[in-house]
């Protein structure tokens, strides 16, 4: 998703009230399919493993790949090997969860039945679908879904807004997570009494952490984010809401510079040629884990280094809510 749609979206404007029948019509074929899988039309498959499935209303922008990240180092802190399902779209994903959370199994598969049945092979015990709220094939004993604060006013299902299926599709949830990263604290506990409607809800900032400078293996100096204040830097990113991004580095103080492409952007030898002549320019260039993986490996020799910023997940509200729910998938359910 461009910065520009973004802030169509945000406008809720002349724009998105055009596209509303196409909407309308989105909303219809979306109705269609999850009616197929309610009244069994529609075939769902076991995983075979417990399953807890990671997934969001919008498009991009909750936080659905650190998230996912921390429920398999949760599950690994309760003696668990945990795998988890990627869709396959797009090649930063499965790099990222590398370093991530490395030593966890890491499978990326459009089929997560078939997907599934890798993980098995490789001694998985429990899974983690990452982005499967939408994927009703598999089956899960857990169903998250992610709501971020900056986009709690969300009300239009694409392609006039950023929902991907009404607020009503949470009566298939059984924990709902408000994340944030520049909202406010007390924005996610607006967000989450407004979205909540009685589901068990939690609430995890998505806090800004260390800048690391892109090195291929991952071992390279930390640089404190305060080194930012009153610096002219260059924010490029392939985020599904970039805003927030940027946003974590200007509430540092830095004088940012935006270079923001589509979610899962293909970058070019061309546009990496760009973005490090840019970077010449600039005090810092930075993006994120997602983006680095893809950039890093063919950023131009001599250019100035680039840096990534981490996320830590902090959990803020429903830590008992979150730690009985594991609990539960990985002591009591069985494949």
């Amino acid at each position: 998703m461009s910065r520009a749609i973004e802030r169509a979206w945000e406008r809720d404007g002349a724009a998105a009230r055009a596209l509303a029948p196409l909407s309308w019509f989105f909303g219809a074929l979306v109705a269609m399919r999850n009616g197929a899988y309610e009244a069994g039309l529609a075939r769902r498959h076991s995983l075979g493993l417990p399953t807890v499935s990671v997934g969001n209303l919008t498009v991009g922008g909750t936080g659905k790949t650190p998230v996912s990240a921390w429920f398999a180092a949760e599950m690994t802190r309760r003696g668990e090997r945990p795998a988890i399902l990627l869709r396959g779209y797009g090649d930063d994903e499965p790099l990222v969860h590398a370093r991530l959370t490395p030593g966890v199994i890491v499978v990326a598969d459009a089929d997560r039945v078939r997907g599934a049945a890798r993980a098995r092979e490789q001694g998985a015990t429990v899974l983690v679908l990452d982005d499967g709220f939408q994927h009703r094939r598999a089956r899960r004993d857990l169903d998250v879904v992610l709501v971020a604060a900056e986009q709690g006013r969300a009300h239009r299902l694409l392609p006039a807004g950023p929902l991907r299926e009404s607020r009503g599709a949470l009566r298939r949830a059984q924990l709902l997570i408000v994340t944030r990263k520049t909202a406010s604290l007390g924005a996610a506990e607006t967000v989450a009494a407004d979205w909540g409607g009685g589901l068990p809800t939690a609430i995890l900032h998505l806090a800004p952490g260390a800048l690391h400078r892109w090195t291929v293996d991952g071992a390279a100096p930390l640089l404190d984010l305060t080194a930012l204040a009153g610096r002219r830097v260059l924010a490029f990113s392939a985020l599904g809401a970039p805003a927030a991004f940027e946003g974590q580095l200007a509430a540092a103080g830095a004088v940012v510079e935006s270079a923001a492409y589509p979610d899962h952007h293909p970058f070019s030898g061309e546009e990496i040629a760009g973005l490090a002549n840019r970077a010449a320019t600039m005090d810092y260039a930075v993006c994120t884990l997602k983006d680095a993986v893809k950039v890093g490996p063919r950023w131009p020799r001599n250019a100035p280094p680039f840096w990534y910023l981490s996320q830590a997940v902090n959990v803020e509200r429903g830590e008992r809510i979150l730690a009985d729910r594991l609990d539960h998938l990985t002591t009591d359910v069985s494949p």
